[in-house]
């Protein structure tokens, strides 16, 4: 829901920003690799030592990058073909690693239930799903827009879960991938049921060359 409601109120921030890296030679592209290392680093080191509070707020930093390399690309009289797929392909594995990172870290640190454990990895795979049901959808020419739980809600969830255990509000994290599992699994049925209701969900699609 941020994603489609958010875009406006942040742009008084991130586009003064993506002006300034403009100016000084970054692309949309660049910004976007920065941003995904920054945030993996963030997570594959931070999460799993411990140190909570500074890998939510430098993930939280660091996502902002995702708002600004489109706004580059904008202001540069639009995007191109690969850089949407490489932003989209960055969001996946910034995603990914910052779950495989906690559930590194309620497995060593926490030593966290099996089932909570369990919770963390489902959340990883619906996070994809999520994701991609909206990508095939669309390369069928179908319109999916929106969803209860998609990436800046999931981001937000997730990083204040950690920020909070890392305050030493216990079970902070492990109530946050709860959340996520409700409402992950819940905006899967709604893409796919907007995808089914889509009047182009009965065309006819060739078969794929490859996967």
């Amino acid at each position: 829901m941020l994603s489609v409601h958010g875009r406006k109120p942040a742009a008084v921030v991130v586009k003064p920003v993506a002006k300034a890296l403009l100016k000084v030679g970054m692309t949309p592209n660049v910004t976007t690799l920065v941003g995904t290392a920054a945030t993996v680093l963030a997570s594959v080191v931070l999460i799993p030592t411990g140190h909570l509070v500074w890998a939510a707020l430098l993930s939280i930093f660091f996502a902002a990058f995702d708002m600004v390399d489109g706004t580059m690309a904008r202001l540069r009289g639009g995007g191109t073909a690969f850089g949407a797929t490489l932003d989209a392909s960055c969001d996946r594995i910034t995603d990914g690693a910052l779950f495989a990172s906690i559930a590194m870290w309620l497995i060593y640190v926490d030593n966290a239930q099996p089932y909570n454990v369990a919770v963390c990895l489902a959340v990883l795979v619906l996070s994809q799903v999520i994701s991609y049901v909206k990508a095939r959808g669309e390369a069928g020419g179908l319109r999916i827009v929106g969803g209860l739980i998609e990436r800046p809600e999931r981001l937000i969830i997730a990083l204040a879960g950690l920020f909070l255990e890392g305050f030493g509000v216990h079970h902070a994290i492990e109530v946050s991938l709860w959340v996520l599992l409700v409402g992950s699994v819940f905006t899967v049925g709604q893409r796919l049921l907007y995808a089914a209701r889509d009047p182009k969900s009965d065309g006819k699609l060739a078969p794929p060359a490859g996967a």
